[in-house]
């Protein structure tokens, strides 16, 4: 069974930082893009970042220069490094393997 498990999220004043991480199991996670999606509250899921098996990385716009994907893939985890922090940063934030999903953990900028 293929289990991906978020943590990290909080709530922080605008400017601050979160470390997420996401742990995989289940599958040979160093074989996969891995990804970082978030939603807000009334709006759709949106994709924040991604970071390929060749350990490419890619970035949202919004999001760029203030965040850093990363991969420990001996720890089969992923991490999302966000600085400078924005309000609107606010949104529950999802880790994605192929098909799988996490359960999600909430950032909250104030």
């Amino acid at each position: 069974e293929v289990q991906l498990v978020e943590s990290g999220g909080g709530s922080v004043q605008a400017g601050g930082s979160l470390r997420l991480s996401c742990v995989a199991s289940g599958l040979t996670h160093a074989r996969f893009d891995m990804s970082w999606y978030r939603q807000a509250p009334g709006k759709e899921r949106e994709f924040v970042s991604v970071i390929g098996a060749d350990g490419g990385t890619l970035y949202a716009g919004s999001v760029k220069g203030r965040f850093t994907i990363s991969r420990d893939n001996g720890q089969n985890t992923v991490y999302l490094q966000m600085n400078s922090l924005k309000p609107e940063d606010t949104a529950m934030y999802y880790c994605r393997i192929t098909t799988y999903w996490g359960q999600g953990t909430q950032v909250t900028v104030s």
